[in-house]
């Protein structure tokens, strides 16, 4: 067996060393594989009936063969050649498929397969293509700000490990930069990690921007290619600070100037329209000649009426671009002639003067005890409806908080006065007798019956208004008496007296006696006749009837006498 295997061996060898014979119809063929996948090669042979062995092999850039697996056809065994790049990586399968693990740009080679028979060697080129996504673009190195009309360098752009190298665009607002002759610098260039062999893809940008780059995204992107086709990863968006000198130079008032009152704090702030902005003023007040050097804010505090003019800023190194505005310091004054508490007698005159002044026309408003008045209170000749708390209160409504009030608290004293009056009850049986008194402060009153001198406490008071009051009794006297009325304040004690006489009573129960006895008395004499007559009648009777037997024939004399008896009987 020996002695036979020898040839075979020989033969094998000499088919393997010499050409190898490509299967007709087998082209090349191309396996894409992504960076750090499985690499899957197919062999693309028949598997011929008195097939020995197969072995695969890949090709140097020299052409000459590395041999990496080998499969005997009768033994099923795998046997992997000693190659650093590939140890622990290959797999070969039954049906000759060879799976490389883990792919590196350095599998981008021409691997071939080989089936042996004892008269023949069949080949099946393969050519394998990795590759890699780069990751996404971002925007490094970011300069911290830009300059109006100087070109500088904005950033660089960075995309990392991509095989093949992708190109970088750069962006404004969407739309791409091409280089431009002092406005638009690009520079490109690319590494490669000498390990993985991966890309790395560096473009900087000079830019020369404008006022018109304010708030504008800039963006960056990274074209690669892939077997799908070409592809394209956007960067983030990177918005820089633009700086840009000053231009214009403006001034603030708080609060709001036409709300300043006396008193007020006033707070002047300059602003310049340049980023970043000035952070010095100087500051010009009405009436000092030399600036003032502060911060962007000059505040002013306690401001009196006399703060009123023009105020000033401009920038500290160009005292030609300068801002202007001017301040109505508002003030209001008020004076009440007479204030405070005033004690006037009745029927004096009193003048009463409010006086404004104010920086505006001024709302003028008198109140007395809480209630508006019409007008203003004028006093030729006072009374007690006079007294009374009166405000003079003014405002100028567009100044809020700018009210000024004064008060005048007003007293009208006078010593009592009295006014006795009388009513008598239509009866005739009482009277009424009023005591009306006028005074301030409120006078006492006190009655008194002259003669007797006893105080009268029954009566009837009514309310104290407008120093006015009045105290009542009713009395029914028998006899003339006296009243009197005193009423007594800390100005004056003052008395009246008023006669009540009881004649009309008297008078008027004589004339029912007299009519009552004239009554009697006229009862009795009518009785007395009566009883006169009466008697004559009897007499005249008594005599009449001695006759009548006498002279019965004579009946119209009779008659006669009898109508005569009953005449003087009525």
């Amino acid at each position: 067996m020996a002695s036979e295997a020898t040839p075979s061996c020989r033969l094998v060898f000499c088919l393997l060393i010499s050409a190898a014979v490509l299967r007709p119809g087998l082209g090349w063929y191309t396996v894409n594989s992504a960076y750090g996948d499985t690499i899957i090669m197919p062999c693309r042979l028949d598997v011929p009936q008195n097939l020995m062995f197969g072995k695969w092999k890949y090709e140097k850039p020299d052409g000459s063969p590395v041999f990496i697996a080998f499969r005997s056809s009768t033994k099923k065994s795998v046997q992997y050649d000693d190659v650093p790049e590939y140890k622990d990586r290959l797999n070969l399968s039954e049906n000759y498929t060879l799976s490389i693990s883990n792919a590196k740009i350095s599998d981008e080679k021409r691997f071939v397969c080989m089936l042996v028979t004892e008269d023949n060697v069949f080949e099946a080129p393969t050519v394998v293509k990795v590759f890699k996504q780069p990751s996404q673009p971002e925007i490094v190195n970011k300069a911290p700000f830009l300059e109006t009309e100087q070109l500088k360098k904005l950033g660089d752009c960075i995309s990392k490990d991509s095989y093949p190298e992708g190109n970088i665009t750069w962006y404004r607002s969407g739309k791409v930069l091409q280089p431009l002759d002092g406005a638009v610098v690009i520079i490109f260039k690319k590494e490669m990690d000498p390990v993985t062999q991966l890309y790395t893809m560096t473009s900087s940008l000079e830019y020369k921007t404008s006022k018109a780059d304010i708030q504008m995204p800039f963006t960056c992107s990274v074209t690669y290619y892939e077997p799908s086709g070409q592809k394209i990863i956007q960067s983030e968006q990177a918005i820089f600070d633009i700086y840009y000198p000053t231009e214009q130079v403006t001034i603030q008032v708080l609060p709001p100037k036409n709300a300043i009152k006396e008193g007020d704090n006033i707070t002047l702030k300059c602003l310049g329209n340049g980023n970043p902005p000035p952070e010095e003023f100087m500051f010009y007040l009405p009436g000092q000649p030399e600036g003032i050097r502060s911060s962007n804010t000059y505040i002013l505090t306690d401001v009196r009426r006399n703060a009123t003019g023009d105020y000033k800023c401009s920038l500290i190194d160009k005292k030609s671009m300068m801002a202007s505005t001017t301040i109505t310091v508002h003030y209001l004054d008020l004076s009440l002639n007479p204030s405070g508490e005033v004690t006037m007698q009745i029927g004096d005159s009193l003048p009463v003067s409010c006086t404004i002044s104010a920086s505006r026309n001024a709302t003028v408003v008198w109140m007395k005890d809480n209630i508006r008045l019409r007008s203003s209170p004028s006093f030729s000749s006072l009374h007690y409806q006079d007294a009374g708390n009166y405000v003079c209160e003014t405002a100028l409504q567009e100044v809020e908080g700018l009210k000024k009030r004064e008060s005048l608290t007003l007293i009208v004293e006078g010593k009592p006065q009295i006014k006795m009056t009388k009513k008598t009850d239509p009866s005739g049986l009482s009277k009424t007798i009023i005591c009306h008194v006028e005074g301030f402060p409120k006078p006492a009153i006190q009655w008194t019956i002259t003669g007797s001198g006893n105080v009268i406490n029954q009566t009837e008071e009514s309310p104290y208004i407008n120093g006015r009051y009045y105290s009542k009794i009713i009395i029914s006297p028998e006899e003339n008496v006296t009243l009197t009325c005193t009423a007594e304040n800390q100005l004056e004690r003052t008395v009246n007296s008023l006669n009540i006489s009881a004649n009309e009573n008297r008078e008027k129960v004589n004339d029912q006696a007299k009519l009552i006895v004239g009554i009697v008395v006229g009862l009795l004499l009518a009785a007395l006749v009566a009883g006169v007559v009466y008697w004559l009648y009897m007499k005249k009777s008594k005599t009449a009837s001695k006759h009548v037997n006498k002279d019965l024939g004579n009946m119209e004399e009779n008659k006669k006498l009898e109508e005569n008896n009953h005449k003087t009987e009525a």
